[in-house]
C-alpha cells in the first residue's frame, strides 16, 4: 500500500469533499439514481457549500483520506438522526474514488471512522443505504454491518444497516 494519511475535515476543505462526494456519486449511482437525480446530487457547487456550512458548525465528524497525499477517500458521521439512543452513532457516508476501488482503502477509512465513535463513547452505529447499491451493501456486510430491518422510501428505496462497536467479553 501507498502512503495513507487520514486526518479530520476543516473549514477549506470543502471544495475536496465536494469532489469526491460528486465523482463517487457519479460512478457508483449511474445506475441507481435516474440522470437528473444523479446530476442534482452532484452539482460541485452545491456540494461545496453544503460541506461549508456542515464545516463551520456542525457536529458531523469529518474525515479525509489521502493515498500518496492525493485525496480518495472522505466519512462523515455523527449521532444518529433516528432517535435511536445516546449510544448510537450513524455513519452519513463513506465515498471514494473509483480508480482504487477494492484495494483496502475503505476500509482504512471505515476501521479509522469506528474508531472514532468508539472513543467518543458510542456502542453502536447504524447507516442508511441505497436498496440496489449492491457494492455497497457488500463492502458494510464484510465490515460486519446487518440489515436493521429498518427501510425507507425517499426518491429511491434505502435499508438501514447497524453495528456493535463493542462485543460482551
Amino acid at each position: 500500500m501507498e502512503d495513507i494519511e487520514i486526518y479530520k475535515a476543516k473549514p477549506g476543505d470543502e471544495k475536496i469533499l465536494a469532489y469526491i462526494q460528486a465523482k463517487s456519486w457519479k460512478a457508483a449511482f449511474a445506475e441507481i439514481l435516474t440522470a437528473q437525480e444523479l446530476k442534482r446530487c452532484t452539482d460541485l457547487e452545491k456540494c461545496k457549500e453544503m460541506y461549508q456550512k456542515v464545516l463551520e458548525h456542525s457536529e458531523i465528524s469529518i474525515w479525509i483520506e489521502k493515498v500518496d497525499k492525493k485525496p480518495h477517500c472522505i466519512a462523515a458521521w455523527s449521532h444518529n438522526r433516528d432517535k435511536l439512543g445516546k449510544d448510537v452513532a450513524e455513519l452519513i457516508c463513506i465515498h471514494s474514488l473509483k480508480e482504487k476501488w477494492h484495494q483496502g482503502y475503505g476500509t482504512l477509512m471505515m476501521r479509522h471512522v469506528l474508531g472514532e465513535m468508539k472513543k467518543a463513547g458510542y456502542v453502536k452505529v447504524v447507516l442508511w443505504v441505497f436498496e440496489k447499491n449492491l457494492r455497497a451493501r457488500a463492502f458494510y456486510e464484510k465490515q460486519e454491518f446487518v440489515q436493521a430491518g429498518r427501510r425507507q422510501i425517499n426518491e429511491i428505496s434505502e435499508i438501514m444497516y447497524l453495528k456493535n462497536l463493542v462485543t460482551d467479553s
